[in-house]
C-alpha cells in the first residue's frame, strides 16, 4: 500500500514542475528586452515581489520552521534566483530612474525579510508559533501574487477579448494551485492550502473567461498602449 507521505511526495514534485513552467514563463520577455536592449514598456514589480514571495516561502520550508516541507524550499529557492536573474537583466536595461526604483524596492524587501528573520529565530523559540507567524506573511504574499491578474481579467471582460490572456499560462496557473492545496490537504497544512485553493478559483476563473470571450476575440488587433505583458 503506498501511505500519505509518498502520495504528497509525487504531489509535491509534479508541483515543482508546474511551479518550474510558471517561473520560466516570462522568459520570452526577457529575450525581448535583451534583443531590444531596452526595458520598453515593461515594468519590474512582478519580478520584484516574487523575490520576497519566493524567499519567505523558502524560510518558511525550512524544518525549524515547518514539518516535511522540502519541496517547497527547493521550488522557491530555485524561483528566487530566476527572479534575482531576471530583476538583474531588468536594472541593466533600465534607466536611472528605474534603476533607482528597483534598488529601493529590493533594499525595503531586504531589510524586511532580514527583520522577520532576526525576530523569527531569536525571540521565538517554539516552532508552532514561529509557523504561525512565518505562514500568516507567506499567505499574504502568495494571495497578492496569485490575484495580480486580475488587472487583466478585467480587461478581458471590458474588451470582450482573450487576446492578451494566454491560455496555457492561464490553465498552469489553475492547475498549480489545484496541485499545491491538494499538498497542503495530505498533510493540513492550511498556510499552503489557503492562498494555493484561492489561486485555484483565480486560474478558473481566467479560464472560464477565456471560455467565454475566445469568440468574441479579435486576434489581429494590436497590443492596447495601456496593457503591460508580462
Amino acid at each position: 500500500m503506498v501511505n500519505t507521505d509518498s502520495i504528497r511526495t509525487l504531489i509535491g514534485i509534479i508541483g515543482n514542475v508546474i511551479s518550474f513552467c510558471l517561473f520560466m514563463s516570462p522568459l520570452p520577455t526577457f529575450i525581448k528586452i535583451w534583443k531590444a536592449k531596452s526595458v520598453q514598456d515593461f515594468k519590474p514589480d512582478p519580478y520584484v515581489v516574487t523575490i520576497l514571495n519566493c524567499a519567505m516561502w523558502s524560510f518558511y520550508g525550512m524544518p525549524f520552521i515547518s514539518e516535511s516541507n522540502t519541496l517547497v524550499v527547493t521550488i522557491n529557492g530555485f524561483g528566487f534566483f530566476l527572479e534575482i536573474v531576471y530583476t538583474s537583466i531588468f536594472f541593466i536595461y533600465s534607466t536611472a530612474n528605474k534603476r533607482k526604483k528597483i534598488s529601493l524596492a529590493l533594499l525595503a524587501e531586504v531589510v524586511f525579510l532580514l527583520l522577520v528573520i532576526f525576530i523569527v529565530m531569536y525571540f521565538i523559540d517554539n516552532q508552532k508559533h514561529r509557523n504561525l507567524i512565518v505562514g500568516f506573511i507567506c499567505i499574504i504574499f502568495n494571495i497578492l501574487m496569485y490575484f495580480s491578474p486580475l488587472t487583466v481579467m478585467r480587461q478581458v471582460i471590458r474588451t470582450k477579448s482573450v487576446k492578451y490572456m494566454p491560455f496555457l499560462l492561464s490553465l498552469a496557473n489553475f492547475l498549480n494551485g489545484l496541485v499545491w492545496t491538494t499538498y497542503a490537504l495530505l498533510k493540513w497544512d492550511p498556510f499552503i492550502a489557503v492562498p494555493n485553493g484561492l489561486g485555484a478559483i483565480s486560474g478558473l476563473a481566467q479560464l472560464i473567461l477565456y471560455g467565454i470571450y475566445y469568440r468574441s476575440t479579435k486576434w489581429d488587433e494590436e497590443l492596447p498602449s495601456n496593457i503591460n505583458m508580462v
